[in-house]
């Protein structure tokens, strides 16, 4: 652990809402655990307010008490009632994937669709493994994207592949599903899987809820059919995602920020990114619940980030303020997320004077350049608004619009920015 003297008016502390990540999976099961579960520091956001409708739409029950979520699980009657509905999931890519095969355990008749931009999301190898594992599902419009139609009366199960370089949704909805398949489900992942830590949070909710998955590596897994989540009191950790953005102001002002409810030990990849701002040049603190970062001089650096992508947007903020060039790379699957992201981080970054040579798996930031604040848009993405909101730290005159847009994954965002 590093240590750093910190003077008291370069400090400040926050407190993290919990993860966005975590929050998705554990409702889906607690909602097909036989019983009650009680979510507690579950992330209320517009992302999994949508997973939380669909799950009520097929007869979940639940109840806010305060800090709490009371949840009565469906468990054994996922095909006890036919449902005829259609869904709306807005622009949550997170919950569409995720829900997808639950719907697919349920028995019914559901089209599912969302926003423009999610209907341009690519659903393809998600859809053709669940037509492989028996499931009736199809792309109205047959151009692998939804909307998505689902006839099913439970998914029979077996083997199939999924391809690595795509998303890693697409395995964690498979996973989360398996247990409620007729019998086991194989999956094995073609070529190298993107954003590995997601799938340890899959499989870490999995066990804390009763249900075990058999794996080799990143390359097969396997679901016993038969098993069932258990309900339980479940507490939602600290989002790291979240907390990128504060650590990305310690580092462009020299100041400490502390994250606290953030468990550096935990399964998040995204915690990663600490080591990536170490190398840059900050010193971090780690403690059993919480983390501190102090920058410093700051430096460009060449890092691989297929492992944690949402967090290239952060990156690339701070890497406008680092001495030399930083070289973000192997973040192809960027191009599929709420925007273009790739694209998006250019044509902004650039609108305030910064140098940005984008390729079409990779970003190069020119640290160094005279910046200028100027209107921007985050076309619609909370990722892109939070980065551009830690420019703004360090350039006067950054104005973002629809700054609203951070509700998908942190209401709370501007309140504690201020």
């Amino acid at each position: 652990m590093n240590r750093t003297k910190i003077s008291p008016g370069d400090h400040h502390v926050v407190t993290i809402p919990g993860s966005k990540s975590i929050t998705h999976r554990a409702l889906i099961a607690g909602g097909l655990a036989t019983g009650k579960t009680v979510l507690k520091n579950d992330l209320k956001c517009e992302d999994t307010h949508h997973t939380a409708h669909v799950l009520e739409a097929i007869g979940v029950k639940m109840k806010r008490n305060g800090d709490q979520l009371l949840m009565e699980g469906i468990g054994e009657n996922t095909g006890g009632q036919t449902w005829e509905k259609a869904l709306y999931l807005g622009n949550s890519g997170t919950s569409f994937r995720l829900l997808l095969p639950v719907l697919a355990v349920a028995k019914g008749i559901f089209l599912v669709t969302g926003t423009p931009r999610m209907r341009e999301r690519p659903m393809g190898p998600l859809v053709d493994a669940l037509r492989r594992l028996g499931a009736d599902v199809s792309c109205v419009n047959h151009n692998g994207c939804p909307p998505i139609r689902i006839a099913s009366d439970g998914i029979p199960g077996g083997a199939v592949s999924l391809p690595g370089d795509a998303s890693s949704q697409f395995l964690s909805a498979l996973l989360l599903s398996g247990p409620y398949a007729k019998k086991d489900v194989d999956i094995t992942v073609k070529g190298t899987l993107v954003s590995k830590p997601y799938v340890d949070v899959t499989i870490d909710v999995m066990a804390a809820f009763g249900v075990r998955v058999e794996r080799e590596g990143y390359s097969r897994f396997s679901v016993s059919a038969g098993q069932r989540y258990e309900p339980r009191d479940y507490t939602v950790q600290g989002d790291a995602s979240s907390a990128s953005y504060f650590w990305a102001a310690a580092a462009i002002t020299g100041k400490t920020v502390t994250t606290r409810n953030i468990y550096p030990q935990g399964k998040q990849g995204d915690i990663r990114l600490l080591e990536v701002f170490e190398a840059m040049g900050c010193v971090v603190n780690r403690e059993s619940d919480r983390v501190s970062v102090s920058g410093g001089p700051l430096k460009g650096i060449d890092v691989d980030m297929g492992a944690m992508p949402d967090m290239v947007p952060t990156l690339a903020a701070v890497a406008l303020f680092a001495k030399g060039k930083t070289t973000i790379r192997n973040v192809g699957h960027l191009r599929f997320k709420e925007s273009d992201r790739l694209n998006a981080v250019t044509e902004e970054w650039r609108k305030l004077g910064a140098r940005m040579e984008e390729f079409e798996d990779s970003l190069v930031v020119h640290g160094g350049e005279k910046l200028c604040g100027a209107m921007v848009d985050p076309h619609d993405d909370h990722r892109l608004a939070m980065s551009l909101a830690v420019v703004g730290l360090k350039v006067p005159g950054v104005r973002i619009q629809n700054p609203a847009c951070v509700n998908k994954s942190f209401p709370q965002f501007w309140d504690l920015w201020k």
